[in-house]
């Protein structure tokens, strides 16, 4: 007979990003948490840094109706905590922890975690101090609400999410040996650093040694945590094949499950709404176009786009910026194309020049002086996207038929130019690009699919592996999204096949780009949460059957 899942009762989840919006993790937590909480309700509680003092955070609602005593008690006894819920659809309990308290005892903290753990600190330096105190104050949180909530007869675990958390993990591992811990890098500090570093990461993964390579790229205190964290949670997990092998090979121990990240659409608008905000997006991106290079673009101009954090090798930008470069030299590309660089980088200001312009209504035939770029920098001239296109002499002149625009600001809706939220922006678009070098997951292509924008993704993320597992083969632009075999040393045979995919793409008739399209949004129906919740409830389980055992 078939042995009965266990299921946690009350799920404690701590990360840097809960109620603090800084990168894919919290798409992971805010869009999942809805999920959860249809299930166990307001037994979920997500435990966030504080981050804002006096400030009130835009993601947090203060609720004094819930754990009304505890907050009290806790800020009584010296546990600084807001209690409320974190803005997000599910609405779920969010309690943010003031950490900065911490410091005057790290040293104490530190060495108790090398006499219990030997996890090494003594090489920290950056946001390992912050992280780790924060991760400290979340297992104290932890603690005081199993205590007061009285949960020793039920099934609990606590969920730590990347490095910053491991340090609370291994303190509740401690604490509370019958709490099940399940501990979840969404990317190797180690993998990371030697993709950052430019070293070729995938070709000799086996050769490397984790803790010798920590040691060389002076990572060896984040390196330790994670490597401790791995070790002694209930269950390690991480979010794609790709970070399991890494995983394996870095940290050295396999891991238990592979956690892919779903997502909720609801943020995709529907039928009238999403052909009306598509033509809205679309008419802001070739007025922008026009009042940068002084051209008209016509409504079959293509546009295409890449996106995420700057990260110019692992994320591709490199990749995206020749790729461009070469199609603007391709003879066989009828169509206009308006390329789009959406990545935040150290920006200073919008251009007032631009924005008279955009605001004037007008259209213009002559061109800005610098038309590639919408908001001027704090150090323009060390800039790696503006670097490359001056090296590759790419001036957004009039006759090209390949303009590159890059918006280097937070498409938040408050940018100073277009003032479009990035989803509002992303539903113009004709096709994607995400050439990843490293990326374990990879959320800009799957939201990209949601809004029925086909995209160019690599193996070397793993939504492109995923996305070739759904098809049983590598994924074409027909499937909605095309998935390039990239190796250490193919740089510039991933940039060629962009380019042909791009030329491809605006040949196709419109019959077939429906079908595309047609076919992204399908696919990205398929990375629902209530489709990858289950691996969730496996690792519940293993956690819960080790945490008994205890």
């Amino acid at each position: 007979m078939e042995k009965k899942m266990l299921f946690p009762d009350y799920i404690f989840e701590s990360s840097w990003e809960v109620c603090n919006k800084v990168g894919g993790i919290y798409t992971v937590l805010s869009t999942r948490a809805k999920t959860l909480t249809d299930i166990i309700r307001d037994r979920l509680i997500f435990i966030g840094p504080d981050c804002w003092g006096e400030k009130q955070s835009p993601y947090f609602r203060p609720d004094s109706s819930l754990l009304e005593n505890w907050e009290k008690k806790a800020n009584a006894e010296g546990l600084k905590v807001k209690v409320g819920r974190w803005d997000i659809p599910g609405k779920p309990i969010a309690v943010l922890v003031d950490f900065k308290p911490y410091f005057d005892k790290k040293n104490e903290i530190y060495t108790s975690l090398w006499e219990k753990y030997q996890v090494d600190s003594l090489h920290a330096y950056g946001d390992y101090d912050e992280a780790s105190m924060f991760s400290y104050a979340a297992g104290l949180v932890v603690e005081n609400l199993y205590y007061y909530l009285n949960l020793a007869p039920q099934k609990v675990i606590y969920h730590a999410n990347e490095w910053m958390t491991g340090l609370g993990m291994l303190y509740v591992k401690d604490k509370l040996p019958k709490v099940g811990t399940i501990w979840t890098t969404h990317a190797t500090s180690i993998g990371r650093s030697i993709a950052g570093n430019n070293k070729p990461l995938y070709d000799y993964l086996w050769c490397y040694n984790g803790d010798q390579m920590a040691e060389e790229l002076n990572i060896q205190s984040k390196h330790s945590i994670e490597k401790q964290t791995a070790f002694n949670a209930d269950a390690f997990t991480t979010v794609s094949d790709i970070t399991a092998t890494e995983c394996h090979e870095l940290i050295g121990k396999p891991v238990d499950v592979v956690l892919p990240n779903g997502f909720e659409n609801d943020f995709v608008p529907k039928g009238a709404t999403f052909t009306k905000k598509r033509k809205e997006a679309r008419k802001k991106i070739l007025r922008l176009a026009n009042c940068l290079v002084g051209r008209e673009f016509g409504d079959d101009t293509l546009i295409v786009g890449t996106s995420g954090r700057y990260e110019f090798r692992n994320k591709g930008i490199d990749v995206f910026t020749e790729a461009m470069n070469r199609l603007l030299r391709d003879d066989r590309l009828e169509k206009q194309v308006i390329a789009l660089i959406e990545v935040p980088a150290w920006v200073g200001s919008p251009r007032e020049d631009l924005k008279e312009r955009y605001l004037s209504g007008k259209t213009f035939d002559t061109p800005l002086e610098f038309p590639m770029v919408t908001h001027w920098l704090n150090d323009m001239s060390h800039d790696n996207v503006i670097d490359m296109m001056k090296y590759l002499n790419m001036w957004n002149r009039k006759e090209d038929k390949v303009v590159v625009i890059f918006i280097p600001c937070y498409l938040n809706g408050d940018d100073g130019i277009i003032n479009t939220p990035y989803y509002d922006v992303i539903i113009g678009k004709d096709l994607s690009v995400y050439p990843s070098y490293y990326e374990p997951w990879g959320y800009t292509p799957l939201e990209s699919v949601a809004f029925k924008v086909p995209c160019i993704t690599t193996d070397l993320a793993g939504f492109g592996v995923w996305a070739n597992t759904i098809k049983g083969a590598y994924s074409e632009i027909e499937d909605g999204v095309k998935t390039i075999h990239r190796t250490d040393y193919n740089y510039s045979e991933v940039v060629d096949v962009i380019k042909d995919t791009i030329v491809k793409f605006s040949k196709m008739s419109e019959a077939q780009v429906k079908k595309a399209r047609a076919n992204a949004d399908k696919l990205s129906k398929k990375a629902l949460w209530n489709e990858f919740i289950g691996y969730y409830r496996k690792a519940y389980d293993i956690a819960l059957t080790k945490a008994n055992k205890r």
